[in-house]
């Protein structure tokens, strides 16, 4: 059913990577290398940004420019903005891939770790998009590529913060995909699940429950996530899920919510982490990768 719904709204369409113009935030590692990678193999033009320098500089391609810093910082965003304005006279897709978890409940998560992990999940995405959705407008053409996660679709006890931050970031691309249609101005939500380099390695603090660590039983690899994401692009698709099996969690949560949720509070119910470490004491991590 899902399917078919998808097929109704998503009429065939076809975007040449070529020669665009692309940013990635989060480049250094992960889905965001992946990108890197498999937009350069397709001749696409890039700007990559993350916290780690050498990272970037290990990812990039030849001709790409790299942008550290920290994307939080509205100078860091403008920088990675003018780079691409300045080496290619255009912006053709940005994609927002940065970000942070945080593995706690919502009713005991410190608020500061809580606002910085929204600083970069939503806040820095929203910034980007508001940077290049002006020239994105004047080309009358341009991408927006925001990864969520399932997360964004499903809420998952015990780590309810980062939900409400991926929720966010799923509204805001459905606001865009509204707001600047007009224009030619494309949005793509993207949808991971579990993935190999994914939300444990860059977890703020908390402990990722159980439930969720067994999900390694259905891991995808950040190339195979970037392989969807990619193919997204160039069907210029309004949703990409990724492994296709998270649709159906994604249609069981809307059709059953009360039977999901028994099910989740059973499986999750005895999770009882213990409070996240004060920042001074974590580990040392590159939430921006």
């Amino acid at each position: 059913m899902e399917a078919v719904v998808r097929a109704a709204e998503e009429p065939e369409a076809f975007m040449e990577i070529r020669d665009k113009s692309v940013i990635i935030t989060g480049a250094s590692e992960g889905i965001g290398a992946a990108c890197a990678r498999l937009l350069t193999e397709r001749g696409a033009r890039l700007v990559l940004t993350a916290r780690s320098e050498p990272k970037l500089r290990q990812v990039a391609g030849p001709g790409a420019v790299v942008v550290p810093g920290d994307l939080t910082e509205p100078e860091t965003r403008k920088r990675v903005v003018e780079a691409a304005l300045n080496q290619y006279g255009r912006i053709d897709i940005l994609i927002n891939n940065a970000g942070v978890g945080l593995a706690e409940a919502a009713w005991r998560a410190p608020l500061d770790l809580v606002r910085r992990m929204m600083e970069l999940n939503f806040f820095a995405a929203l910034g980007m998009v508001q940077l290049v959705v002006p020239h994105m407008i004047g080309q009358r053409s341009g991408m927006i590529v925001n990864v969520s996660s399932i997360a964004g679709k499903v809420v998952f006890p015990w780590i309810t913060p980062y939900c409400a931050s991926k929720y966010a970031l799923c509204a805001l691309s459905d606001g865009l995909r509204m707001e600047l249609k007009h224009w030619g101005v494309r949005v793509l939500t993207v949808c991971p699940g579990y993935v190999t380099t994914g939300f444990h390695e860059h977890v703020l603090a908390g402990e990722v429950p159980a439930a969720v660590r067994r999900a390694r039983s259905f891991p995808i690899s950040a190339e195979q996530c970037a392989q969807a994401i990619i193919r997204g692009i160039e069907k210029e698709k309004r949703t990409v899920v990724v492994p296709w099996f998270g649709w159906l969690l994604i249609g069981f949560a809307r059709l059953f919510p009360r039977a999901l949720e028994a099910k989740f509070a059973q499986l999750y119910g005895e999770h009882q982490p213990s409070r996240p470490e004060p920042v001074a004491q974590q580990r040392s991590h590159d939430p921006q990768a």
